[in-house]
């Protein structure tokens, strides 16, 4: 078992659920802040503070001190004026944290304090649209907020759409350009190949991946594959997608199937192919993640309240001992 010591997201109100963030080895997690369904996480970059979705109906982002032991001061939270946020980013200048509202659509703006305290939102952008399922796009549904480069895009599993706009420096979006993945894909999550001419989507209601050339701030989808093999019985929904640090996999977390997938990725990034489905390690891998020394890889398996550790050699994943106890997790951020 890894001595890494990493954070741990949850949900808190569901049945059986934990009381907040977890923080220590896999051998030795423990909670470090109680706070309501921190479902996702990230750390600011010099380390000093950590944020936290509380995806509840009355939304809210939490804000951390990290201790130099790792433990957790809170700091303050601020509403998100939106439904449930399940996905955050920080901006490359650190001022400003994003927050995507699921079930509202939205995407929240709050300023980075020098003490690591969030503002009063600067900006709520309220997507609109719909989609042809009728049961999961009966609106937008914001999923991701990540950047690249000079732009910053968000998913909306909603809409079949990513948004890409640029954000200004008293933090505002302003419009650049979008995505239309195809009808009824549900997109999820993207991530960039390091080379900078390709992105990839994971789409979660059609269980397929686009991929998609990129040049300044433009997508165009490229090809379009399952992330299950061919014969898969029953339904799943793709969660969470990464990327090697050299370009050459992808990984992502196939909900229902209870499987990882891994991607070979062509050398230019253009295409892709699937050449392992793994057993997750449990049930609902809702979030994956690297290793600080990109090594292993963590599986935050939800509904059979286990993280799962995988090996990884050429690209492909075997399992590493039994999965390690918490409830609910859904979100994994390595110290």
């Amino acid at each position: 078992m890894t001595s890494e010591q990493i954070y741990v997201g949850s949900y808190t109100s569901q049945d059986g659920g934990g009381e907040g963030i977890g923080f220590g080895s896999l051998d030795g997690l423990a909670v470090a802040a109680t706070t309501a369904d921190p479902s996702f996480l990230v750390r600011s970059a010099d380390g000093r503070f950590l944020y936290a979705t509380n995806e509840e109906e009355t939304g809210r982002v939490s804000a951390f001190a990290i201790q130099a032991d790792g433990a957790l001061e809170f700091l303050n939270d601020q509403p998100t004026e939106g439904l449930h946020p399940c996905h955050l980013g920080i901006d490359p200048s650190g001022q400003y944290l994003l927050s995507a509202n699921y079930s509202s659509g939205s995407v929240a703006i709050h300023p980075i304090g020098a003490d690591g305290s969030l503002g009063t939102a600067t900006q709520i952008v309220r997507r609109e649209g719909t989609g042809p399922n009728a049961d999961r796009q009966e609106g937008p549904h914001a999923h991701q907020v990540v950047f690249f480069g000079a732009y910053v895009f968000d998913v909306d599993l909603g809409t079949d759409t990513v948004y890409t706009s640029t954000l200004t420096p008293a933090g505002q979006l302003e419009a650049v350009d979008l995505l239309r993945v195809h009808p009824g894909a549900g997109p999820r999550h993207l991530v960039f190949h390091p080379g900078g001419a390709a992105a990839y989507v994971i789409n979660e209601l059609d269980s397929t991946l686009s991929v998609a050339s990129y040049d300044d701030g433009k997508l165009s989808v490229v090809q379009t594959l399952s992330t299950r093999p061919a014969d898969s019985p029953g339904e799943s929904y793709p969660a969470e997608l990464l990327i090697s640090a050299d370009g050459r996999f992808l990984y992502g977390s196939n909900r229902g199937d209870d499987t990882i997938a891994v991607f070979a990725v062509a050398a230019d990034g253009f295409s892709v192919e699937l050449v392992q489905t793994i057993d997750s390690g449990g049930n609902w891998p809702r979030h994956l993640a690297f290793s600080n020394d990109g090594a292993l890889l963590y599986s935050a398996n939800e509904r059979s309240d286990t993280i799962a550790t995988f090996t990884i050699a050429n690209g492909l994943l075997e399992q590493a001992g039994d999965p390690t106890a918490w409830p609910k997790p859904v979100c994994i951020l390595p110290a």
